[in-house]
Protein backbone atom coordinates (compact mmCIF):
# COMPACT_ATOMS: atom_id res chain seq x y z
CA UNK A 1 0.00 0.00 0.00
CA UNK A 2 1.88 3.49 -0.94
CA UNK A 3 1.30 6.03 0.85
CA UNK A 4 -0.64 8.87 -1.24
CA UNK A 5 -0.32 12.52 -0.14
CA UNK A 6 -3.04 14.69 -0.86
CA UNK A 7 -2.84 18.85 -1.25
CA UNK A 8 -3.86 19.06 2.51
CA UNK A 9 -0.81 16.37 3.42
CA UNK A 10 -3.69 13.65 3.91
CA UNK A 11 -2.04 9.93 2.74
CA UNK A 12 -3.93 7.71 1.22
CA UNK A 13 -4.02 4.41 0.80
CA UNK A 14 -3.70 3.64 -2.96
CA UNK A 15 -1.64 0.90 -4.18
CA UNK A 16 0.08 1.21 -7.48
CA UNK A 17 0.08 -0.74 -10.43
CA UNK A 18 2.75 -2.44 -11.49
CA UNK A 19 4.68 -3.45 -14.99
CA UNK A 20 2.28 -6.62 -15.88
CA UNK A 21 -0.46 -5.82 -14.86
CA UNK A 22 0.14 -2.25 -17.03
CA UNK A 23 1.34 -4.04 -19.72
CA UNK A 24 -2.13 -6.69 -19.67
CA UNK A 25 -3.81 -2.87 -20.03
CA UNK A 26 -1.78 -1.54 -22.75
CA UNK A 27 -1.73 -4.43 -24.74
CA UNK A 28 -5.63 -4.73 -24.69
CA UNK A 29 -6.76 -1.36 -25.73
CA UNK A 30 -3.53 -1.00 -28.60
CA UNK A 31 -5.38 -4.15 -30.12
CA UNK A 32 -8.94 -2.18 -29.89
CA UNK A 33 -7.55 0.78 -31.21
CA UNK A 34 -5.48 -1.08 -33.94
CA UNK A 35 -8.30 -2.84 -34.94
CA UNK A 36 -10.99 -0.19 -34.98
CA UNK A 37 -8.20 1.90 -36.99
CA UNK A 38 -7.63 -0.88 -39.36
CA UNK A 39 -11.21 -1.01 -39.90
CA UNK A 40 -11.52 2.90 -40.90
CA UNK A 41 -8.63 2.89 -42.71
CA UNK A 42 -10.18 0.66 -44.80
CA UNK A 43 -13.42 2.26 -45.12
CA UNK A 44 -11.40 5.48 -45.83
CA UNK A 45 -9.43 3.82 -49.02
CA UNK A 46 -12.65 2.98 -51.01
CA UNK A 47 -14.18 6.41 -49.92
CA UNK A 48 -11.20 8.29 -51.22
CA UNK A 49 -10.07 6.18 -53.90
CA UNK A 50 -11.18 8.78 -56.44
CA UNK A 51 -8.73 11.46 -54.49
CA UNK A 52 -5.73 12.63 -55.57
CA UNK A 53 -2.18 11.18 -53.32
CA UNK A 54 -2.14 14.81 -51.21
CA UNK A 55 -5.75 14.58 -49.99
CA UNK A 56 -5.31 10.26 -49.33
CA UNK A 57 -2.11 11.28 -47.49
CA UNK A 58 -3.61 14.16 -45.96
CA UNK A 59 -6.78 12.01 -44.26
CA UNK A 60 -4.51 8.85 -44.00
CA UNK A 61 -2.53 11.44 -41.14
CA UNK A 62 -5.80 12.87 -39.63
CA UNK A 63 -6.76 9.48 -38.87
CA UNK A 64 -4.05 8.25 -37.55
CA UNK A 65 -4.01 11.37 -34.74
CA UNK A 66 -7.74 11.04 -34.00
CA UNK A 67 -7.66 6.78 -33.78
CA UNK A 68 -4.14 6.27 -32.55
CA UNK A 69 -3.96 9.41 -30.23
CA UNK A 70 -6.94 11.08 -29.85
CA UNK A 71 -9.61 8.17 -29.17
CA UNK A 72 -7.71 7.42 -26.11
CA UNK A 73 -7.53 10.97 -24.58
CA UNK A 74 -10.94 11.32 -24.98
CA UNK A 75 -11.59 7.87 -23.54
CA UNK A 76 -9.44 8.39 -20.26
CA UNK A 77 -10.86 11.95 -20.23
CA UNK A 78 -14.75 11.03 -20.05
CA UNK A 79 -14.05 7.85 -18.39
CA UNK A 80 -12.13 9.25 -15.59
CA UNK A 81 -8.56 7.08 -15.86
CA UNK A 82 -10.22 4.38 -17.13
CA UNK A 83 -10.06 2.97 -20.42
CA UNK A 84 -11.01 -0.25 -21.66
CA UNK A 85 -7.50 -2.19 -20.89
CA UNK A 86 -7.75 -0.88 -17.60
CA UNK A 87 -11.59 -1.61 -16.64
CA UNK A 88 -10.67 -5.04 -17.55
CA UNK A 89 -7.69 -5.12 -15.41
CA UNK A 90 -8.71 -3.35 -12.44
CA UNK A 91 -6.65 -0.40 -13.08
CA UNK A 92 -7.31 3.50 -12.95
CA UNK A 93 -5.66 6.60 -13.58
CA UNK A 94 -5.58 9.49 -10.77
CA UNK A 95 -3.90 12.46 -10.14
CA UNK A 96 -0.59 12.57 -7.65
CA UNK A 97 -3.06 14.00 -4.54
CA UNK A 98 -5.58 10.97 -5.56
CA UNK A 99 -8.18 12.67 -7.25
CA UNK A 100 -9.92 12.04 -10.65
CA UNK A 101 -7.80 13.22 -13.52
CA UNK A 102 -8.72 15.73 -15.86
CA UNK A 103 -8.14 16.30 -20.28
CA UNK A 104 -4.99 17.89 -19.71
CA UNK A 105 -3.54 15.14 -17.55
CA UNK A 106 -5.04 12.78 -20.37
CA UNK A 107 -3.77 14.88 -22.85
CA UNK A 108 0.05 14.93 -21.68
CA UNK A 109 -0.35 11.30 -20.88
CA UNK A 110 -1.29 10.52 -24.41
CA UNK A 111 1.49 12.86 -26.17
CA UNK A 112 4.14 10.91 -24.01
CA UNK A 113 2.59 7.73 -24.78
CA UNK A 114 3.14 8.14 -28.71
CA UNK A 115 6.93 8.49 -28.25
CA UNK A 116 6.81 5.85 -25.09
CA UNK A 117 4.48 3.19 -26.61
CA UNK A 118 3.97 3.65 -30.21
CA UNK A 119 7.21 4.64 -31.76
CA UNK A 120 9.28 2.51 -29.29
CA UNK A 121 7.46 0.09 -29.03
CA UNK A 122 7.08 0.31 -25.23
CA UNK A 123 10.58 -0.10 -24.64
CA UNK A 124 10.59 3.49 -23.25
CA UNK A 125 7.73 2.94 -20.99
CA UNK A 126 8.72 -0.53 -19.59
CA UNK A 127 12.15 0.85 -18.73
CA UNK A 128 10.61 4.22 -16.97
CA UNK A 129 8.40 1.79 -15.12
CA UNK A 130 11.09 -0.43 -13.64
CA UNK A 131 13.20 2.21 -12.81
CA UNK A 132 10.07 4.28 -10.88
CA UNK A 133 9.51 3.20 -7.38
CA UNK A 134 5.53 3.86 -7.88
CA UNK A 135 5.92 2.26 -11.23
CA UNK A 136 5.07 5.63 -13.08
CA UNK A 137 6.12 6.42 -16.85
CA UNK A 138 7.39 9.29 -18.54
CA UNK A 139 3.78 10.29 -19.22
CA UNK A 140 2.57 9.91 -15.41
CA UNK A 141 5.44 12.02 -14.40
CA UNK A 142 5.25 15.11 -16.88
CA UNK A 143 1.31 14.54 -16.22
CA UNK A 144 1.38 14.10 -12.27
CA UNK A 145 -0.67 11.45 -12.32
CA UNK A 146 -0.33 7.81 -11.13
CA UNK A 147 -1.94 4.43 -12.56
CA UNK A 148 -3.66 2.99 -8.79
CA UNK A 149 -4.91 -1.18 -8.71
CA UNK A 150 -8.96 0.08 -8.12
CA UNK A 151 -9.84 -3.16 -6.94
CA UNK A 152 -9.74 -3.67 -3.24
CA UNK A 153 -10.30 -6.86 -1.04
CA UNK A 154 -13.63 -6.75 0.50
CA UNK A 155 -11.75 -6.96 3.65
CA UNK A 156 -9.76 -3.42 3.67
CA UNK A 157 -13.36 -1.86 3.08
CA UNK A 158 -13.98 0.26 5.91
CA UNK A 159 -17.60 0.83 7.23
CA UNK A 160 -18.50 4.70 7.04
CA UNK A 161 -19.09 5.96 10.61
CA UNK A 162 -22.50 7.35 11.56
CA UNK A 163 -23.39 11.10 11.67
CA UNK A 164 -24.19 12.32 15.31
CA UNK A 165 -28.06 11.76 16.40
CA UNK A 166 -29.29 15.45 15.97
CA UNK A 167 -28.17 15.03 12.81
CA UNK A 168 -29.90 12.30 11.45
CA UNK A 169 -33.04 12.95 9.12
CA UNK A 170 -31.74 16.86 9.03
CA UNK A 171 -30.97 16.33 5.13
CA UNK A 172 -33.90 14.52 3.91
CA UNK A 173 -35.05 17.00 1.85
CA UNK A 174 -31.46 17.72 0.49
CA UNK A 175 -31.16 16.99 -3.59
CA UNK A 176 -28.00 14.94 -3.83
CA UNK A 177 -28.41 13.90 -7.43
CA UNK A 178 -25.98 16.55 -9.03
CA UNK A 179 -23.19 15.06 -6.60
CA UNK A 180 -20.91 12.57 -8.86
CA UNK A 181 -19.30 9.28 -7.91
CA UNK A 182 -15.83 10.55 -7.52
CA UNK A 183 -17.47 12.96 -5.00
CA UNK A 184 -18.90 10.30 -2.64
CA UNK A 185 -15.76 8.16 -2.80
CA UNK A 186 -13.70 11.23 -1.62
CA UNK A 187 -15.67 11.93 1.51
CA UNK A 188 -16.47 7.75 2.52
CA UNK A 189 -12.16 7.58 2.14
CA UNK A 190 -11.89 10.95 4.50
CA UNK A 191 -14.78 9.66 6.47
CA UNK A 192 -13.10 6.32 7.09
CA UNK A 193 -10.06 7.97 8.04
CA UNK A 194 -10.89 11.22 9.89
CA UNK A 195 -9.31 9.89 12.91
CA UNK A 196 -6.11 8.61 11.08
CA UNK A 197 -5.51 12.50 10.28
CA UNK A 198 -4.04 15.55 12.11
CA UNK A 199 -6.91 17.59 13.64
CA UNK A 200 -6.42 20.87 11.70
CA UNK A 201 -5.44 18.65 8.61
CA UNK A 202 -8.33 16.76 8.63
CA UNK A 203 -10.58 19.76 9.58
CA UNK A 204 -9.05 21.84 6.26
CA UNK A 205 -10.21 18.67 4.32
CA UNK A 206 -13.66 18.36 5.55
CA UNK A 207 -14.48 22.31 5.56
CA UNK A 208 -13.26 21.76 1.59
CA UNK A 209 -14.74 18.65 0.59
CA UNK A 210 -18.15 20.19 2.57
CA UNK A 211 -18.06 23.53 0.47
CA UNK A 212 -17.71 20.95 -2.54
CA UNK A 213 -20.66 19.52 -1.53
CA UNK A 214 -22.66 22.70 -0.79
CA UNK A 215 -21.83 24.02 -4.56
CA UNK A 216 -23.40 20.56 -6.13
CA UNK A 217 -26.33 20.00 -3.61
CA UNK A 218 -26.87 23.91 -3.70
CA UNK A 219 -28.37 24.40 -0.05
CA UNK A 220 -26.08 25.54 3.00
CA UNK A 221 -25.70 23.46 5.96
CA UNK A 222 -27.55 24.17 9.23
CA UNK A 223 -25.71 27.17 10.84
CA UNK A 224 -22.96 25.93 13.70
CA UNK A 225 -22.84 22.14 12.45
CA UNK A 226 -18.87 21.50 11.61
CA UNK A 227 -18.18 19.97 8.25
CA UNK A 228 -17.17 16.95 9.49
CA UNK A 229 -20.85 15.75 10.98
CA UNK A 230 -22.16 17.26 8.11
CA UNK A 231 -20.35 15.03 5.64
CA UNK A 232 -21.42 12.30 7.68
CA UNK A 233 -25.29 13.80 7.77
CA UNK A 234 -25.70 13.63 4.13
CA UNK A 235 -23.11 10.11 3.74
CA UNK A 236 -25.76 8.71 6.06
CA UNK A 237 -28.95 10.52 4.15
CA UNK A 238 -27.87 8.99 0.96
CA UNK A 239 -27.61 5.81 2.25
CA UNK A 240 -31.16 6.04 3.83
CA UNK A 241 -32.67 6.59 0.37
CA UNK A 242 -30.63 3.61 -1.01
CA UNK A 243 -31.94 1.42 1.54
CA UNK A 244 -35.68 2.77 0.92
CA UNK A 245 -35.47 2.27 -2.57
CA UNK A 246 -34.20 -1.31 -2.41
CA UNK A 247 -36.79 -2.04 -0.06
CA UNK A 248 -39.82 -0.42 -1.89
CA UNK A 249 -38.61 -2.66 -4.83
CA UNK A 250 -38.40 -5.80 -2.95
CA UNK A 251 -42.05 -4.70 -1.60
CA UNK A 252 -43.46 -4.06 -5.01
CA UNK A 253 -42.32 -7.02 -6.04
CA UNK A 254 -43.33 -9.33 -3.27
CA UNK A 255 -47.29 -8.01 -3.15
CA UNK A 256 -47.87 -9.65 -6.03
CA UNK A 257 -47.40 -12.67 -5.14
CA UNK A 258 -48.97 -12.91 -2.01
CA UNK A 259 -52.02 -11.24 -3.63
CA UNK A 260 -52.11 -13.72 -5.66
CA UNK A 261 -51.32 -12.33 -9.05
CA UNK A 262 -51.84 -8.81 -8.47
CA UNK A 263 -50.48 -6.36 -10.26
CA UNK A 264 -47.41 -4.43 -9.44
CA UNK A 265 -48.22 -1.91 -6.59
CA UNK A 266 -51.73 -3.08 -5.73
CA UNK A 267 -52.08 -4.87 -2.12
CA UNK A 268 -54.24 -7.97 -1.95
CA UNK A 269 -56.23 -6.60 0.96
CA UNK A 270 -53.10 -5.74 3.10
CA UNK A 271 -51.98 -2.53 4.24
CA UNK A 272 -48.79 -0.82 2.12
CA UNK A 273 -45.46 -1.03 3.74
CA UNK A 274 -44.10 2.26 4.79
CA UNK A 275 -40.65 2.75 5.18
CA UNK A 276 -40.87 5.46 7.91
CA UNK A 277 -37.63 8.42 7.80
CA UNK A 278 -36.80 8.74 11.07
CA UNK A 279 -36.60 12.13 12.52
CA UNK A 280 -34.17 12.89 15.27
CA UNK A 281 -34.55 16.18 17.37
CA UNK A 282 -31.73 18.26 17.72
CA UNK A 283 -30.13 17.73 20.82
CA UNK A 284 -30.24 20.63 24.03
CA UNK A 285 -26.33 20.60 23.73
CA UNK A 286 -26.27 20.14 19.82
CA UNK A 287 -25.19 23.02 17.39
CA UNK A 288 -28.75 24.96 16.00
CA UNK A 289 -30.66 23.41 18.75
CA UNK A 290 -31.56 24.97 22.08
CA UNK A 291 -30.51 24.62 25.89
CA UNK A 292 -29.00 28.39 26.69
CA UNK A 293 -26.00 27.69 24.76
CA UNK A 294 -23.52 30.35 22.80
CA UNK A 295 -25.25 31.15 19.67
CA UNK A 296 -23.41 29.15 16.56
CA UNK A 297 -22.23 31.58 13.83
CA UNK A 298 -25.04 32.35 11.32
CA UNK A 299 -22.63 30.96 7.80
CA UNK A 300 -19.72 29.02 7.49
CA UNK A 301 -18.38 25.47 9.67
CA UNK A 302 -17.78 25.55 13.12
CA UNK A 303 -14.67 23.94 14.82
CA UNK A 304 -15.88 20.37 15.51
CA UNK A 305 -16.64 19.66 19.12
Amino acid sequence: MSGLVTGDAVVLGLQPARLPSRALAVLIDLAVVWAAYLLIMLGLAVATASLDDAAVMAVSIASFVLILVGAPIAVETLSHGRSLGKMACGLRVVRDDGGPIRFRHALVRGAMGVVEILMTFGVVACVASLVSERGRRLGDVFAGTLVVRERIPAARVQAVPPPPPWLVGRFSGLDLSAVPEALWLEIRQYLTRARELDPAVGRRLAERLADELVSRTGTPPPAGVPADAFLAGVVAERQARDVRRATASSSAVAEPAAAGGAGPGVSGGGAAVVVPTVTASPRADAPGGGGGGTAAPATGFAPPA
